[in-house]
């Protein structure tokens, strides 16, 4: 905790001060224009990624960015309906990430006995071997997982699309839906391009 006390205490005495006028702005309300869905992987993390800051993201995250299709109440799909019917975002993110536990675990099936709930939640991915990538050799030893996290990636944004808010604001063009993979070992981002079934990158190559 020794950690976490510290790190406080220096926004609290440094960060804070510097930006006093934008959390005294944000205190009484937010305008966020982009929902973030994402892994609760602590190696992603989005305002470090993107360089963003308080109020710019609606964040979600759970394991395997997961948005389940049951008719249950569930904090995605609650999070979700909330970001679009009453923020009124103008993006949806649904991003996968490299080295996934939840698709390392539906890929290679380890004994989860002590974990009931984590093996019952895994079977939200299943789609994603529906939805498997080509193997790229550039991904070495880990081209079959990579090609399922962003089968993963597809399926989740088959499932995003299907939510009514989403649909609905999609249908009015209120809303662009985005499916993304983040790479945590060169921090580059591929986008998914519907119409041609492959990701590309984000941004452009450096020389």
């Amino acid at each position: 905790m020794d950690r976490l006390l510290e790190g406080h205490k220096r926004f609290h005495d440094e960060v804070f001060p510097r930006k006093r006028e934008t959390f005294h702005l944000l205190a009484e309300m937010q305008n966020p224009q982009y929902l973030f869905i994402t892994c609760s992987d602590s190696r992603v993390l989005p305002d470090l990624i993107l360089q963003t800051g308080p109020g710019d993201l609606f964040i979600t995250r759970n394991a395997g960015n997961v948005i389940p299709v049951s008719t249950d109440e569930d904090g995605a799909t609650a999070t979700i309906e909330y970001a679009v019917e009453a923020l009124k975002v103008k993006h949806a993110i649904l991003c996968g990430h490299s080295d996934c536990g939840a698709l390392k675990a539906a890929l290679r099936k380890p004994d989860l006995e002590l974990m009931p709930k984590a093996a019952r939640w895994l079977g939200h991915v299943e789609e994603a071997f529906t939805h498997r990538q080509p193997l790229n050799p550039a991904d070495g030893e880990n081209a079959e997982l990579v090609s399922l996290i962003k089968g993963n990636v597809i399926a989740q944004l088959a499932n995003l699309h299907a939510q009514p808010s989403v649909a609905r604001a999609v249908a009015r063009h209120e809303l662009t839906v985005h499916g993304w993979y983040y790479d945590i070992m060169t921090g580059n981002i591929d986008v998914y391009n519907e119409r041609e079934d492959k990701f590309f990158p984000l941004l452009p190559p450096t020389d």
